[in-house]
């Protein structure tokens, strides 16, 4: 059974966590969980044919269970083509390997669908870490089938627009504990604690579980 609550963080001590790396800092530690990709910051218009066969490579590890984190940001990193090209690779690779992606978005919602639908890979769900966007934002994200995980810092309107099967939460790269912001998400919806982190908890196994996995 896959115990994970956090579904995104950069802490490598982190536990019943998905912990993303870089593949070139990929360094599996027993007992843990990854994701691994290339965050749209870390001059993906450098990326050489070496660097995406060590992602291949890594995606394929028994540990990592989705790809990412990878993604478009109309604020930060390279122009946008070569965003939308590095992340439709991402998503290549997870239409291959049955995995989802862990997606970095930054107003770049448009962007981002448009380039799934136009590879073909609409089918690859993904999981919009840190999720800051308001209601409308979600709920166009919702109807392309993404999972929406919420952090600390959150507009409360898109929270209360993200139905409970497609619910997430995280710490990425903060202070807080997943608890703090189980807490918070708990208040906002008007549930328990217990009822966020069950809910979070089931749709991290049904999203990561291989099929094998339920034997």
């Amino acid at each position: 059974m896959i115990d994970i609550l956090d579904i995104h963080t950069h802490r490598p001590d982190a536990v019943a966590a998905l912990i993303s790396t870089d593949p070139r800092r990929f360094d599996p530690q027993p007992g843990k969980w990854y994701s691994v990709g290339f965050h749209p910051w870390e001059d993906v218009d450098e990326l050489t044919v070496a660097d995406f066969g060590l992602l291949e490579q890594c995606a394929c590890h028994p540990q990592v269970l989705a790809v990412g984190e990878t993604g478009m940001d109309t604020l930060r990193g390279a122009s946008l083509d070569i965003q939308a090209s590095v992340f439709v690779r991402h998503l290549q690779l997870a239409h291959e390997l049955g995995k989802p992606v862990v997606a970095h978005n930054v107003r770049a919602t448009q962007h981002m669908l448009d380039a799934r639908r136009k590879a073909g890979l609409s089918d690859v769900t993904l999981i919009i870490h840190g999720m800051r966007g308001n209601a409308h934002v979600a709920r166009t994200l919702l109807d392309a089938g993404c999972y929406l995980s919420y952090g600390s810092r959150f507009n409360p309107a898109a929270l209360l627009a993200t139905p409970l099967d497609r619910l997430l939460i995280e710490t990425d790269d903060s202070d807080v504990t997943i608890t703090d912001v189980a807490s918070q998400v708990a208040q906002t919806l008007h549930l328990t604690i217990d009822e966020v982190t069950k809910a979070a908890t089931t749709n991290a196994q049904h999203l990561l579980m291989k099929p094998d996995s339920f034997n």
